[in-house]
This record gives structure tokens, sequence and C-alpha cells, in this order.
């Protein structure tokens, strides 16, 4: 099952108090990036972010989930109507992300 377009604008908007969030649609889901690294997407209109260790302190009953078959596990934000958290926890990941930007 693809993710809606509507969930998809409804978690951007969620993120609005954040800058450089951007995102890219891939066979029907969405990947979503905070400052040029992946923090996680959309999948099956759930919004599912990479297990870092902050990501695990600040959602320490998070289900783990796939977010398609054969991907590793991410954990699953259930609290999405909270934009304050989403930008706390969004900021607490992005230091220990990979880089994704292209070296030049």
């Amino acid at each position: 099952m693809a993710s809606s377009k509507e969930y998809l604008n409804f978690i951007i908007d969620q993120l609005c108090g954040l800058e450089e969030i951007s995102y890219r649609a891939m066979m029907g889901e969405y990947i979503i990036y905070y400052r040029g690294k992946v923090i996680g997407g959309i999948y099956d209109d759930r919004f599912l972010v990479k297990p870092t260790k902050s990501a695990s302190a600040m959602m320490p009953n998070a289900e783990m989930q796939l977010p398609y078959e054969g991907a590793k596990g991410m954990l699953l934000v259930d609290n999405v109507d909270n934009r304050e958290f989403l930008r706390e926890l969004l900021e607490a990941m992005y230091g220990e992300l990979a880089d994704t930007r292209k070296k030049r």
C-alpha cells in the first residue's frame, strides 16, 4: 500500500518549524530529509524514523516496525500531533545521522 500525499503533507506541515525539511518520493513512499540527512520516511501512512540513540531515548516505548519487507527496522513516531516534540526529536537525531550530501 502506498502512502497518501495527504499524510505526507500533514507530516511536512507538522515539521514546518524546522528549516531545510525536504522529501523525495520513492516507489509510492516518501523519504524525509532534515538539513540534507535522511531521518526517516512515510511508509504506508506511518511516520518512521531511524533508530538513533536519541530517538530511542525520547520514545522509549516506540514500536520497531519495518518500512517494507527486507528493510531494517525503524521507530514508529506515534506523537505526530505534537510539533514541539517532533522538532526536538529531529534536532536531537541530527548529529547522529550520516551526511547524505554529495561531496565535491
